[in-house]
């Protein structure tokens, strides 16, 4: 397997610079778990990182990747159908509610 290695920014990695695997699309996980485990004993700290662009390359696109330290964790994720009802109504549009 191929890997890359990628910098990490932010929160207890900050400066690191650890080989990441990468995917079979070439690119890295979009987040990175690290588990720490606690000195007690305890259940361990987990650390998410999420991927970013490095720099731009050409044309827009982006070739190397880079992990800034997410504190709050992972998004939830919702899926997004095309028949699914929005969250809210969009800006400038008059919902049914408003009469």
């Amino acid at each position: 397997m191929k890997s890359e290695d990628t910098p990490f920014e932010g929160g207890p990695m900050d400066g690191r610079v650890l080989p990441v695997l990468l995917g079979i699309t070439g690119h890295p996980p979009k987040t990175y778990r690290i588990p720490v485990p606690d000195p007690v004993g305890g259940p361990p700290t987990v650390l998410v990182y999420r991927r970013v662009p490095r720099a731009e390359g050409r044309a827009g696109l982006s070739h190397r990747w880079k992990y800034e330290y997410a504190p709050e964790g992972v998004p939830t994720r919702r899926l997004n159908w095309p028949w699914s009802k929005p969250d809210a109504t969009p800006p400038g549009k008059r919902d049914d509610a408003d009469g």
